[in-house]
């Protein structure tokens, strides 16, 4: 059964379910959730853990099932973890996961073993593997999704008021909480231990926006992701912001350039598919855009007419060449400057008004 983050602590409360799957990329929200499903399997008995690091190829399945199967009148009940950093178990792997899910699934009465499956975010492939659909029925499934940008501030209060701090209320506050939110945005783990931090260096009660800045660095840390999404939302200014974190963390050019020249790519053969009549949903499909992306895209195409698109595919296309050293007139000679003015000129069409054509 699927639950979100919130739902995971009144679960627990009525009682443990025989298998627990967790997937996301966010380390902190994962080792909380786990630490608070080990908690609740300890004051239940479970007082041994055996613990397994899975891949595709050499690894020993067969452990796993030793460990799962072993049960006794006098041993202590056991988590057994199983962490798959691929998400790739593999064929003998998969076999053995779905066996475990059926035994989990019939396990409704005396529980020995508490399983516990640790995976990367579950793509599309993932959720439809027989195994992965198998654990979802047989216990709880677990998305451990990132913390929004825009649900920054309200996290960063949340955890000030579990050590029982606050910033001010009204302006004041919203404003201190967006300038924390800034120094610490993509970087989750540092976003936590600023907020510990601040717990240390000042008592409990009210925080200022002078105090924040005299303790929290500037920690922020982003992904090609991240770059994406800001351009395609026409945000010139947390694009660039993005594109410089991205460089100054030694990000290469070539690869920036190679996600924004896909996205120029799929927004040309999504925009040409829709002249020539093609439904919004099969030119997305058609032009291979997936998951998250689908949103930002159907927010920009109305916006966008096919010849200033085919621009953007010739820009693309000279950003290339500098990066392979070649020069052209009127653009920069460096691939970090000419990238720049990549990123200006899809933001600047991300902004156009809905075309009426």
């Amino acid at each position: 059964m699927p639950l979100t983050l919130q739902q995971l602590a009144p679960q627990l409360q009525k009682g443990l379910a025989p298998l627990y799957l967790l997937h996301g990329d966010e380390p902190l929200l994962e080792q909380e959730a786990l630490d608070a499903i080990r908690s609740a399997a300890r004051a239940q008995g479970f007082l041994e853990r055996t613990a397994f690091v899975g891949a595709a190829t050499q690894f020993d399945w067969s452990a796993v099932q030793a460990a799962s199967a072993s049960q006794s009148l006098f041993a202590d009940k056991q988590i057994v973890e199983i962490r798959l950093p691929t998400g790739k178990p593999g064929k003998d792997g998969a076999a053995v996961l779905l066996k475990l899910a059926e035994q989990a699934a019939q396990d409704t009465s005396a529980q020995d073993n508490l399983l516990i499956v640790l995976l990367p975010r579950a793509d599309r492939t993932m959720q439809q593997t027989p195994w992965f659909a198998a654990m979802e029925r047989a216990g709880i499934s677990l998305r451990i999704d990132p913390i929004a940008r825009r649900d920054m501030p309200a996290w960063l209060a949340q955890r000030l008021k579990a050590q029982d701090q606050h910033v001010a209320a009204g302006d004041e506050g919203l404003h201190a909480l967006a300038f924390f939110a800034d120094c610490v945005e993509g970087n989750l783990m540092a976003a936590h231990q600023e907020v510990q931090k601040l717990g240390l260096l000042y008592p409990a009660g009210l925080i200022t926006q002078a105090q924040i800045e005299a303790s929290v660095l500037n920690v922020a840390r982003y992904s090609i992701n991240d770059l994406s999404e800001a351009i395609l939302l026409g945000q010139s200014l947390r694009s660039q912001k993005v594109l410089d974190g991205l460089l100054a963390e030694g990000e290469a050019p070539v690869r920036l350039h190679s996600v924004l020249s896909a996205d120029v790519l799929s927004l040309y053969f999504a925009k040409r598919a829709i002249d020539e009549g093609l439904p919004l949903p099969q030119a997305l499909r058609q032009a291979r855009v997936w998951g998250p992306k689908e949103k930002l895209f159907e927010r920009l195409l109305p916006r966008l007419r096919l010849p200033l698109v085919s621009r953007l595919v010739q820009s693309a296309h000279i950003v290339d060449g500098i990066n392979k050293g070649l020069k052209f007139p009127a653009w920069p000679q460096d691939a970090p400057s000419a990238l720049q003015r990549l990123v200006m000129q899809m933001c600047r069409a991300a902004q156009a008004p809905i075309s009426r054509r």
